[in-house]
């Protein structure tokens, strides 16, 4: 399954990650492709994203359900594509270093599956472990800003 995690350090106390992290609506354009979300309820969501998957570009509708809620330190998750042949899951977890130190690690996993998986996953295996990372550094750099304004 292509994958990929990305870890990073901020000097923001982790209750204020979580704050941050906690509300999908803060943080869910700043996923790679980002086109639109909608909240079902609590535990599981709609995505639209739109991307290039080798020569093509692809409009992706996924179904996230949330599996795990360990605030404020860990939230567990199942996707399924609803138009793409995919699955897979990932995590986003914050991991208190000290009083104003959080480790912020996001992990994501994808496979597709079907008669074209083999082509589809040898362009995710280089796709998910650059957009997991985009996704990390982006929640990262905007909880950083917002703490600096609310300072």
């Amino acid at each position: 399954m292509p994958s990929g995690t990305h870890h990073t350090e901020l000097d923001i106390p982790i209750e204020h990650v979580w704050t941050f992290v906690s509300d999908m609506n803060k943080w869910a354009p700043l996923v790679p492709g980002y086109v639109e979300h909608n909240i079902l309820h609590e535990r599981q969501s709609t995505w639209k994203f739109k991307g290039d998957v080798g020569i093509v570009q692809k409009t992706v509708h996924l179904q996230i359900d949330i599996t795990e809620w360990h605030e404020p330190t860990k939230v567990t998750f199942n996707l399924t594509g609803l138009t793409e042949n995919v699955k897979g899951g990932g995590y986003f977890e914050a991991k208190a270093l000290g009083r104003n130190r959080t480790k912020i690690t996001s992990y994501l996993g994808v496979s597709a599956k079907g008669m074209m998986g083999p082509v589809i996953n040898s362009v995710l295996k280089s796709f998910v472990p650059k957009t997991t990372k985009q996704l990390t550094e982006a929640i990262a750099e905007k909880v950083v800003r917002r703490q600096a304004v609310s300072v």
